[in-house]
């Protein structure tokens, strides 16, 4: 990885987009520091740290501390993941949409279009929800209050939200994943700083506990390594023919199925989604009786419930997004047309019929893999509770190890189409 980042630097124009992407990440982190007025930073860090905040924890989680500091971007990007989730349902539910989608880069601008306002819409009924959530920790009570942080929050991620999208036009990877992708960053040191201080000041985890999780921690990363470049490669052959006194095709090649083709998108669509239950609880306020004590006990990550939604989410979220991305019919006709075949399978809807069987299994077992993987870390948190600052962070590092090899494999695929000797050697 570090080799194709030091080929990359040399290549000018791929050094302009990634010195972009380190400024806009730069600004990312310095709106992390600038406060909302009107917030006490104390009062609502000991509200994240306090029970019932999973919601306040994500949020933090993704803007990489700026909630806990009562900073503009608190809310990080979780509305425009929330929105994108909106559309893309909405795509497969309504026929006009879907259409548009096939529109080429026209149909694709009114979309994000869409995605644009209901980003907007969300952010300003996710921050109300988030204003009557940290009460305690507004200094002056009121409508002008309100009016304030709300509009700030929503603000702060309209700016996020442009931020991103200039980062996946002039720079390098997904500009909402790199945003997500620094966040999370930035707050590792913390939690393993945590985690440290519990091992040698506080003495509340064992010495072999630590190096336990080190160790799962260490194997999750090779695995997330591992599934993320694993792939099903279907052996595609193609017939023989005459064009004017040219004869084309004969060749072999293989159509290349990615286990974990949807990538770390299901558990951002999954932890957003968790999220809901809290968001609506800040706007209800705390129950008094023990029925929705108990009811909303259930959306808390020490909770089994809450794990067993958690990896069925992921689960779906894979099937989901997969079928997005891959068109098994539009792949079959495609080969057909272009007098390709799989062996031993007849062309049109049998190939299809092929394709959509082996892609279902090895999506099934991409999908259990990264629900173990992301539920790992909560059943070690509810096992031993006194290891449940990492309860989030085993989903921090599917995302991030994720981020990372997606964005090296963009930075390869634009130094492989500019013919640069130093990568291919």
């Amino acid at each position: 990885m570090f080799k194709t980042l030091r080929n990359a630097w040399s290549i000018p124009d791929l050094r302009k987009k990634m010195l972009y992407t380190l400024l806009m990440i730069f600004v990312f982190r310095l709106g992390s520091f600038i406060p909302v007025p009107g917030l006490n930073a104390s009062a609502l860090a000991s509200l994240v740290e306090g029970e019932n905040s999973s919601l306040f924890q994500m949020l933090n989680m993704f803007s990489g501390g700026a909630f806990s500091q009562a900073t503009i971007f608190a809310m990080s990007i979780t509305p425009y993941i929330n929105s994108s989730i909106i559309l893309q349902l909405l795509t497969v539910a309504i026929p006009a949409l879907e259409r548009l989608s096939k529109e080429g880069e026209e149909g694709r601008k009114v979309i994000a279009k869409w995605t644009r306002i209901v980003t907007v819409i969300l952010a300003f009924v996710q921050a109300t929800g988030l204003y009557f959530g940290i009460k305690g920790a507004v200094i002056n009570p009121g409508f002008g209050s309100y009016v304030t942080i709300v509009l700030t929050f929503t603000a702060g991620t309209a700016f996020l939200m442009w931020l991103g999208e200039q980062i996946t036009q002039k720079g390098v990877g997904n500009g909402i994943s790199i945003i997500i992708f620094s966040g999370i960053v930035s707050g590792l040191p913390t939690m393993f700083g945590g985690l440290w201080r519990a091992v040698t000041e506080f003495k509340s985890i064992e010495w072999w506990v630590f190096a336990i999780v080190v160790v799962i921690f260490l194997a999750m990363i090779a695995l997330v390594v591992f599934i993320t470049d694993a792939e099903r490669r279907i052996p595609v052959q193609y017939a023989k023919r005459m064009v004017g006194r040219k004869m084309y095709g004969g060749q072999s090649s293989h159509i290349p199925l990615k286990v974990a083709m949807a990538g770390v998108i299901p558990i951002i669509f999954a932890m957003s989604i968790l999220s809901f239950p809290s968001t609506i609880m800040q706007f209800t306020g705390q129950p008094t009786s023990s029925f929705w004590l108990k009811f909303w006990s259930f959306f808390q990550p020490t909770s089994w419930v809450y794990v067993v939604i958690y990896f069925l989410l992921i689960v779906f979220f894979t099937y989901f997004y997969t079928a997005i991305q891959f068109n098994p019919v539009e792949v079959a006709n495609n080969m057909k047309r272009n007098g390709g075949f799989v062996p031993g399978i007849r062309p049109g809807k049998p190939t299809s019929d092929f394709i959509s069987r082996i892609l279902s299994k090895i999506t099934l077992a991409g999908a259990f893999f990264l629900g173990f993987i992301a539920i790992l870390p909560l059943i070690i948190g509810i096992v031993n509770p006194s290891l449940s600052n990492i309860q989030v962070g085993g989903s921090s590092l599917l995302i991030m190890v994720g981020v990372a090899l997606e964005t090296v494999k963009q930075i390869e695929s634009q130094m492989l189409m500019r013919h640069y000797k130093g990568f291919l050697d």
